[in-house]
């Protein structure tokens, strides 16, 4: 399907609004802000017309993780009878396949973005990443509405709302920063690098299954749990059912090993960080001249 901020050029509703923000400077920070206000009308104009003569509409930024929860659920209570013995067993699989599903979907579509984007880049001077940031945005207003009908399911399951759920404000923080890392060094890779495509689809695999999303970590090996808590994705899902839905299952500490070993995760998130601005600040300059 294609995107409404493809080439060959912007739709005429968002392309005043991404010209006059093109031009916006308020004070000293008029540089971050002419970024944001760019980011915000690219996600916006995004949102606004992936879905567009669909008859469902934003019903199907709902329905996707839906289906592929009702068919794991399926697979693994009633075929592989896996879910059977661990309690809220589907309230888990649930928040773990919403908070994946966003970090899949923002860093797949983040991939390409700067090349589908090319005749933008070209016509319009701006930093270009705003498009891949835009693209994570966008996956983010998903996020939220699919975070809704978890609190919906939460509700009905009975469970009710403790301080700890304040918790998943700084984990979604850390998700959102972790998938803007991803998603810019993959677009920037992906421009002088056309391999990245399918190198990236094996890896978004291997994290799949090296992630605790069908499974809870708890039914790992115990050498076997402190390798996998290592992945920051692993901290954060942990940490969210934890915090969200059954404050008796390990938190991401104990999961660990102890919170010490947290620093491990947060490690190589602030290297990922580093690692994307780093890659970002060198090839900026000739983005474009690639495409």
């Amino acid at each position: 399907m294609s995107n409404a901020l493809d080439s060959p050029a912007v739709p005429e509703e968002g392309r005043p609004m991404l010209m006059s923000a093109t031009r916006n400077r308020l004070g000293p920070n008029g540089e971050l802000r002419r970024f944001w206000n760019i980011t915000l009308t690219l996600a916006k104009t995004e949102f606004k017309t992936r879905y567009f003569g669909s008859v469902l509409g934003y019903l199907w930024s709902l329905m996707r993780p839906l289906m592929l929860f009702g068919v794991l659920y399926l697979v693994f209570t009633h075929v592989v009878r896996f879910g059977k013995q661990i309690e809220h067993y589907p309230l888990k699989l649930l928040i773990a396949i919403v908070l994946w599903s966003y970090f899949a979907e923002a860093t797949g579509q983040s991939l390409t973005s700067l090349v589908q984007r090319e005749n933008l880049l070209r016509k319009v001077r701006f930093p270009p990443a705003a498009i891949p940031l835009s693209v994570g945005l966008t996956s983010a207003f998903n996020l939220i509405l699919n975070l809704c009908v978890v609190v919906l399911f939460v509700a009905i399951s009975g469970i009710a709302p403790t301080p700890s759920w304040l918790e998943l404000v700084p984990l979604l923080a850390l998700l959102f920063l972790i998938t803007a890392s991803v998603s810019i060094l993959l677009s920037v890779l992906y421009v002088p690098f056309r391999d990245m495509a399918p190198i990236w689809e094996v890896a978004t695999q291997m994290l799949f299954w090296g992630t605790p999303i069908i499974y809870v970590i708890e039914t790992a090996p115990e050498n076997v749990r402190k390798l996998l808590m290592m992945n920051p994705l692993a901290a954060i899902i942990e940490q969210a059912r934890h915090a969200v839905i059954d404050p008796s299952a390990p938190s991401a500490a104990a999961a660990s090993g102890g919170a010490a070993r947290l620093l491990i995760p947060f490690a190589l998130t602030a290297a990922l960080l580093a690692l994307s601005l780093v890659l970002y600040r060198r090839a900026e300059p000739t983005i474009a001249e690639r495409l």
